[in-house]
């Protein structure tokens, strides 16, 4: 179990209890620094789908309407006029062969998003083994395979991110930074839990979000309120 040091350990003390509305719990992580760099926040779910049950798997995305304050790195797997609309729209890393070489054959991850044309997924399927555990495969179901990668690109740069439950039920997802103002971290909570609602498989019956926390890199996790506001 990790060792948390002094200042931590008085956050927590400090840190609601009891669920709180997602106003409160922004106003609570942004008071109470993790850290002295601007620390990403996150948002935490654990959901009532059945993680056995390869039927009902949830993933999707979302576009923060604040965007996520990150510098996402996207790499485009694509030939021909898809390369060049690719690479107008700002991605970082466009190709075909040469990236997916250096993706299988030494592991290459250094990338946020990974975005491929129909025609491309044929061959970047061979890289599964190496981008699906690390959550960077392109999937119909996020956007991220298509023939108009322009978009995609643009998309991903503004702010869009992807969501997909872990073996244990969980979700995590970026937030935005703790720098952000209050109402616009705020706001993007918001984009997420409904996107994730969203997503809810038909075969879940009962509460699908079974709880949620939100916290910065370095902070304390403070538990939220399930509204059907919230979600």
């Amino acid at each position: 179990m990790a060792k948390h040091g002094k200042k931590y350990m008085n956050t927590l003390k400090a840190a609601p209890k009891a669920p709180v509305s997602v106003e409160e719990a922004v106003k609570f992580v942004k008071a109470h620094a993790g850290a002295k760099f601007d620390e990403t926040v996150d948002v935490y779910m654990k959901l009532g789908a059945d993680t056995k049950k390869t039927d009902t798997p949830v993933r999707g995305s979302v576009r923060l309407p604040n965007g996520s304050g990150k510098n996402v790195r996207v790499v485009v797997f694509a030939g021909g006029e898809h390369a060049d609309q690719a690479k107008a729209a700002g991605a970082d890393y466009v190709g075909m062969d040469d990236l997916l070489d250096k993706v299988v054959k030494e592991g290459w991850t250094d990338f946020d998003v990974a975005i491929a044309t129909t025609e491309a997924m044929k061959s970047v399927r061979k890289a599964a083994r190496v981008l699906g555990p690390r959550g960077l495969m392109p999937n119909p179901k996020t956007g991220t395979v298509t023939d108009d990668p322009a978009s995609a690109v643009k998309e991903a740069k503004a702010g869009k991110v992807d969501f997909r439950m872990d073996k244990t039920g969980n979700v995590a997802v970026i937030a935005g930074k703790r720098s952000f103002e209050a109402e616009k971290l705020a706001e993007n909570i918001k984009a997420i839990v409904s996107a994730v609602k969203a997503a809810k498989p038909n075969t879940v019956k009962g509460a699908f979000i079974r709880s949620l926390t939100i916290s910065s890199t370095m902070g304390v996790p403070v538990p939220v309120v399930i509204t059907s506001d919230a979600e």
